[in-house]
């Protein structure tokens, strides 16, 4: 039986690089002079041997002219020509179209079977949409494990060597940025010690501006993969700048009584200022924080490299530092010494 109908999801047990690799031979081909009666007679052979959805026609040379829905078919008259009742404008897949490239194109589609043909027009095979899908879940999936340094060949029943070396070195490179973080907080040592308190929103600044990054980080990673960041790139960083802005503010004036109500409990001279200066610092580090979330993946590409393997390092690097250094920075310059 024919690879056409035994594909699935679970068919390819490689992930393919092109649309090559994952098609099936080519079945329910006809001639445009073939009437209605004899196509229904040849299918009735065909389908003993493969599922067929579309009936496709070619050319003397192989080059597809044509798509034949079997609703069209069964509601000709029997003397109609596939000439007459074909599809002439067909979209296909080149044999030599990279995966990520295939399922850009594809996305808006939702056919069951999709030609794949070369680059002179021949049919050269078939794939199922349902294993199209199959590609684009394992692209995306995937990512999730890029991002924290799990390269996408490794499996459940990679070797534990083969995962070590592929996880390592990013947990190196990650130790290495944390450091700058540390750094950050280690030139502040004498305002954290003159404003103990501020110790207590080290983390809440860290953690909100580091969540801002990452929903920025996804929607670009997304919009990257799926092709509609192209072109589009200044639209998506002045968009997620400003996504910053208002969400940083927002959380920034929730933050800000909070910071307000704990200084006044603990006998804080400056109350007020403390709560102004932690909605400030929230805001402008989500505001960074959010176009370090567009910027980083969109500049690993232009250099050539995985978007999706290293960026929450560097995002996590730049939400630490912007988020704890802006903060201190307020409070060092605003806050007199003696208030806390």
């Amino acid at each position: 039986m024919s690879e056409e109908a035994v594909a699935s999801p679970l068919a390819p047990k490689a992930r393919a690089t092109t649309v090559g690799e994952l098609m099936s031979p080519p079945v329910g081909i006809f001639r445009r002079d073939m009437t209605v009666a004899e196509t229904i007679e040849s299918l009735r052979e065909m389908t003993r041997a493969a599922f067929i959805t579309y009936g496709y026609v070619t050319d003397e040379d192989g080059r597809l002219e044509g798509v034949v829905v079997m609703r069209d078919l069964l509601l000709a008259s029997p003397e109609t020509k596939l000439g007459d009742i074909m599809l002439k404008d067909v979209f296909s897949l080149r044999e030599s179209t990279p995966m990520p490239d295939a399922l850009k194109v594809a996305l808006s589609k939702h056919y069951p079977v999709y030609p794949v043909c070369d680059d002179q027009g021949r049919l050269k095979g078939l794939v199922r949409g349902d294993t199209l899908f199959a590609e684009q879940v394992v692209e995306i999936s995937a990512q999730a494990g890029s991002m924290v340094g799990v390269e996408k060949e490794e499996r459940l029943a990679t070797p534990l060597p083969r995962s070590l070396k592929l996880r390592h070195p990013w947990l190196q490179i990650n130790l290495l940025t944390a450091f700058l973080a540390a750094a950050v907080v280690g030139c502040f040592e004498d305002t954290i010690n003159h404003f103990v308190i501020l110790a207590v929103f080290l983390p809440v600044m860290a953690g909100q501006s580091g969540n801002t990054g990452c929903q920025a980080l996804a929607m670009s990673l997304r919009g990257m993969t799926l092709g509609d960041v192209k072109g589009k790139e200044r639209r998506l960083i002045i968009k997620e700048g400003i996504l910053g802005f208002a969400n940083g503010l927002l959380v920034g004036i929730t933050a800000g009584i909070g910071m307000f109500i704990y200084a006044s409990m603990q006998k804080n001279a400056h109350p007020l200022l403390m709560g102004a200066i932690v909605m400030a610092a929230m805001t402008a580090s989500c505001v960074i924080s959010g176009l370090s979330g567009a910027l980083i993946p969109l500049t690993l590409k232009r250099l050539g490299a995985d978007p999706a393997t290293a960026s929450s390092i560097f995002l996590t690097t730049a939400t630490d530092i912007a988020s704890m250094g802006i903060f201190l920075s307020l409070a060092k310059a605003l806050v007199p010494v003696g208030g806390g």
